[in-house]
């Protein structure tokens, strides 16, 4: 028991390492035992009480999760998760789970989701793998062939094609180099223009020279090609990737872009679908679940500048019940 625990600790990528960004941060004061007995109690109520799971599982870290999964299996004698999901049910459970799951596994678990079955989800790998640096990368991975005994560059690559799968494989290999503070102006200034030329042959998109740059470029570097970029081209970079590519490779191509230019801008800019009612509860699940112990709080900054409204207040009105109470709980706000 002690080592799966230990385990557990280890693959969680959350740890004390909380980002200015976060909207669930650690409680202080914690107590794991204090807090698997609320638990406890909560699940074995007549009718569960969804109000007190939510209340202290979005007011703690994942490591801290990880902590009362432990003392609530002691307690219990069975699982936390298999408990959890018993007790609740969608959308809350959802949430819940990929709560209560190491960021590493709960990505693995997404990643899955998108190339199993008969349709692949293209969007998710493109989200999933343009966000998340080498070390979420490789912890991914390593949780990935634990859970499904498969080799998750395999699995892409035998679910996708061309161009499109050739650029999400060198993604999920975390190979990019190491960000540094020394700037090659000549580099930045070749990448550029390189980039440039390469939308502008007569017989299309030179697609092997973006991937090549796009992924063979630490990001500080990358942020500097895109802005001397505007010294070559008359329109945004995001806006130089040619329709004549593939609808996914061309969707892959500008969210790399935009992950590697901002973060939080790309992930708000998929959450201003919740105001047309378009976006996915799948899709905003994770976006909740995942970014809120790094940068949900830029993200909700973001948002508000794109579209002039609080996140909070779309969540309001596209959630309901306790999939409701719980998104606020990790938006943590009003802006």
């Amino acid at each position: 028991m002690a080592d799966i625990h230990e385990l557990l600790l280890d693959v969680c990528l959350a740890g004390d390492e909380i980002s200015s960004g976060a909207t669930v941060k650690p409680y202080p004061n914690f107590n794991a035992d204090d807090d698997a007995a609320i638990l406890v109690r909560a699940v074995e109520t007549k009718g569960v009480d969804e109000h007190t799971i939510i209340d202290i599982l979005t007011r703690r870290s994942n490591a801290q999760r990880q902590d009362i999964a432990f003392a609530f299996q002691r307690k219990a004698k069975k699982p936390m998760e298999e408990v959890m999901n018993c007790a609740l049910k969608e959308p809350l459970k959802s949430v819940i789970l990929g709560l209560m799951k190491p960021p590493a596994k709960y990505d693995a678990q997404e990643l899955k989701k998108a190339v199993k079955g008969l349709g692949t989800n293209e969007a998710t790998l493109i989200e999933i793998l343009c966000s998340r640096n080498n070390r979420e990368i490789h912890e991914m991975s390593r949780a990935y062939q634990e859970a499904y005994k498969k080799d998750m560059i395999s699995d892409i690559k035998g679910d996708t094609s061309g161009d499109f799968s050739k650029l999400l494989c060198i993604l999920a290999k975390g190979n990019r180099p190491d960000s540094s503070n020394v700037e090659d102006q000549a580099l930045i200034d070749a990448d550029a223009k390189a980039l440039f030329e390469a939308t502008k042959l007569k017989k299309g998109m030179d697609v092997a020279k973006w991937i090549s740059i796009l992924t063979e470029r630490h990001i500080p570097h990358l942020q500097r090609v895109f802005q001397r970029y505007n010294t070559y081209s008359p329109i945004k970079i995001t806006e130089s990737v040619k329709d004549d590519l593939s609808k996914d490779l061309k969707c892959n191509l500008v969210a790399l872009v935009q992950c590697i230019q901002s973060k939080p801008e790309f992930f708000a800019d998929k959450l201003t679908q919740i105001i047309k009612g378009d976006l996915k509860r799948d899709v905003l699940t994770r976006i909740m679940v995942c970014r809120s112990e790094i940068d949900l709080l830029n993200i909700r900054r973001e948002f508000k500048k794109k579209t002039g409204k609080s996140l909070h207040q779309c969540i309001k009105v596209a959630a309901k019940d306790d999939y409701e109470r719980v998104l606020l709980a990790l938006c943590a706000g009003d802006d």
